[in-house]
């Protein structure tokens, strides 16, 4: 912003020193609107100039400006014998009560709280052009000298100068807490809301589910009659969309229980303890191996990586992890699975494996019930199984992503 000081024309004027243009003329509508006329500086050596030569009736500033802050500014008014009874108010976010001790120091008039209401505003500058008109300048050289924090403060600000900053920064702490507590409220309802949404959702999943598997079974047991009784009368060509539809039915019998798994996930109850990850993954590992007794595959699993959370519900998300890897390899003779803390520390671990990898364009969609980057006739699978474990990851507080390149392989890293 240029160094331009706007300088309107007005008996009652007050002065902005805002180093933002958006705040500042947020605040020049608010008072104009109001009767007040404004003059706006962008920083604290621009506001000095103005009241100097302006001579406002108030002075509102914000504490962090370049040149000169708020303080600064405050300090230099009230150094003025031309100036000194001008009110400054301090526009503060009060995160620390250094603050006080400061606009004490400064014997700054009040303090407002960002983001300011606005008829709270209004009243304040009433206020003190009010209280500005019946009091006396203290002499500044009459102060009191305190001890904050170990560090010694001067304060030389009169008796209504310090009534009225403390009792403004009383009244900001009650209106805060007001704010406070209508958020807790607010949350609290918003909780309640999406608990009752949650509930409603897993008891629509687990109807639409239990609905679905009856016509099912019933397309999948005539599909077997069919074959059963009428396959000698039926060709080759017709006992082949048979087992299409079989081959269907077991698809689909397959989603439903992947759904249902998903849904009973966030009603389970967690029972957290210490957890010998590595015991689990090795444990994995040897049950896909058994199961796969042709494939050949070198597993790095480091040991006494220990992690709290629940046993049970860490064991499927691990599952999942390792099942895919130990998929997403079986095109490679030299396959290598790898579980391991983060170089970094911080809590974290990560599962690699050297095989189809995807392209982390669509990195996103991994974790999306039913979404896959895959056909089912290069890897077999429904889809359901990392969203599953972003919610396991999900529901003790941690994180889950994934790196990947085509034809490298993937790394899937997660912390608790």
């Amino acid at each position: 912003m240029s160094e331009k000081i706007q300088s309107p024309n007005n008996l009652v004027r007050i002065l902005i020193a805002e180093d933002s243009p958006t705040q500042a003329e947020r605040l020049k509508y608010t008072l104009e609107r109001h009767g007040y006329q404004v003059t706006a500086a962008a920083n604290g050596r621009l506001a000095l100039q103005a009241a100097r030569l302006l001579k406002p009736a108030l002075i509102i500033t914000d504490i962090i400006m370049p040149e000169m802050d708020g303080y600064q500014l405050c300090q230099q008014i009230k150094s003025d014998p031309q100036l000194q009874k001008t009110p400054v108010i301090l526009v503060t976010t009060l995160s620390d009560p250094q603050d006080v001790i400061r606009g004490l120091e400064c014997r700054a008039d009040n303090f407002i709280i960002k983001p300011y209401d606005e008829n709270y505003l209004l009243s304040r500058i009433q206020s003190l052009l009010f209280n500005d008109q019946v009091r006396e300048p203290a002499d500044p050289s009459a102060g009191v000298e305190i001890y904050f924090n170990g560090q010694r403060h001067l304060i030389t600000a009169d008796r209504p100068q310090i009534l009225n900053l403390l009792l403004s920064t009383y009244e900001a702490a009650i209106h805060r807490n007001k704010e406070l507590m209508q958020t807790r409220e607010d949350l609290r309802s918003a909780n309640s809301a999406l608990e009752a949404s949650n509930k409603e959702l897993e008891a629509f999943s687990y109807s639409v589910s239990h609905d679905l598997r009856a016509p099912l079974r019933a397309i999948e047991g005539f599909t077997r009659s069919l074959l059963i009784d009428y396959g000698g009368q039926l060709d080759e060509q017709a006992k082949d969309l048979l087992h299409r539809a079989q081959n269907g039915c077991d698809r689909m019998g397959q989603l439903i229980e992947d759904l249902l798994n998903l849904s009973r996930l966030s009603r389970s109850e967690m029972h957290c303890q210490d957890v010998d990850l590595s015991s689990l993954v090795n444990a994995i590992a040897a049950d896909l191996q058994s199961n796969h007794p042709g494939r050949k595959v070198t597993t790095r699993i480091a040991e006494g990586l220990i992690a709290n959370g629940d046993g049970k519900l860490l064991r499927i998300a691990l599952e999942n992890l390792l099942g895919n890897a130990w998929k997403f390899t079986s095109r490679r003779e030299d396959a290598q699975i790898e579980f391991n803390a983060e170089p970094e520390g911080g809590g974290g671990f990560f599962i690699r494996d050297n095989g189809a990898g995807f392209d982390m364009a669509y990195a996103e969609k991994l974790f999306g019930a039913f979404q896959r980057l895959h056909s089912t006739a290069e890897f077999p699978g429904t889809g359901i199984g990392l969203a599953i474990v972003q919610r396991i990851i999900n529901r003790h507080g941690g994180r889950i992503w994934a790196e990947g390149k085509v034809g490298v392989g993937a790394t899937f890293h997660f912390s608790l």
